[in-house]
């Protein structure tokens, strides 16, 4: 049985690596980064916190800490004195040989949620330091046929064709505009820093047709942060009409 490692996605974050380690292991900075807002969060982070074991190495003139799950997946933060306010964020998981539980043949549910866990840590430090996040999601979208396409119905049509680094403008099936920057694209997921009220990050996961027959489905959070209550309560009428509007049901827009 093949004990080889995958890296699932490497990030240069802008902080220094004891404050990325500290939104690893304290649960109230892992709110602001991991998954969404759903009915067992807590349970979740607090099983993510409290089951990793922690090794510290020296790699020459780097500091290396890595976290390490039961599942054999890991984190490393490294970083070195030279550049003290930068630090590398690795993840990395077993070969499909040894663990393929989430893994279907096509699409790897458990690299994705990583990925965009480790985006979604770099744009809180990165952009919102110090800041609470709040959540909106959509689950399981139909992605739709060819020819009816539900990103293209959400005014999203072209958003693979930008390239990162690029700025999207789209229209909303409600006639608004959206704007952003392509934070990052892979072969399933792309993020966009949306710039509004306030900067959002909007993280997009596509599973195709192969591995959610007919069409494939689309995962959508939005990441918010710094707003008050009303302002919230408005960019949250704001997400459902826009899914909905697309031919989202409502049973699966929501937010917190």
């Amino acid at each position: 049985m093949s004990l080889e490692r995958r890296e699932i996605v490497s990030l240069e974050i802008p902080a220094d690596p004891a404050t990325v380690w500290a939104h690893l292991r304290d649960p109230a900075l892992v709110r602001r980064w991991h998954a969404w807002e759903h009915a067992g969060l807590e349970d979740e982070i607090r099983a993510l916190v409290t089951s990793a074991v922690e090794t510290r190495d020296l790699e020459g003139d780097r500091a290396v800490r890595t976290l390490t799950w039961p599942n054999h997946d890991a984190v490393t933060v490294a970083g070195s004195a030279h550049e003290p306010h930068t630090t590398r964020l690795t993840v990395t998981r077993p070969s499909h040989d040894r663990y393929s539980d989430d893994y279907d043949g096509v699409l790897d549910e458990h690299d994705e949620r990583w990925l965009a866990d480790a985006h979604q840590l770099r744009f809180a430090l990165r952009v919102h330091p110090g800041q609470e996040r709040r959540t909106l999601s959509a689950d399981g979208l139909d992605a739709g046929d060819r020819h009816d396409r539900l990103l293209d119905r959400a005014g999203l049509h072209g958003v693979r064709g930008v390239p990162v680094g690029g700025h999207l403008q789209a229209r909303r099936p409600d006639g608004t505009l959206l704007g952003g920057t392509v934070l990052y694209k892979t072969e399933h997921q792309l993020g966009l820093q949306l710039h509004g009220i306030t900067e959002s990050l909007l993280v997009i996961r596509e599973r195709p047709a192969g591995s959610h027959p007919p069409h494939g489905t689309v995962d959508a959070v939005l990441s918010v942060y710094g707003i008050d209550d009303e302002t919230f309560e408005q960019v949250m009428q704001r997400w459902s009409g826009w899914w909905q509007a697309a031919g989202a049901p409502p049973a699966v827009v929501g937010g917190r």
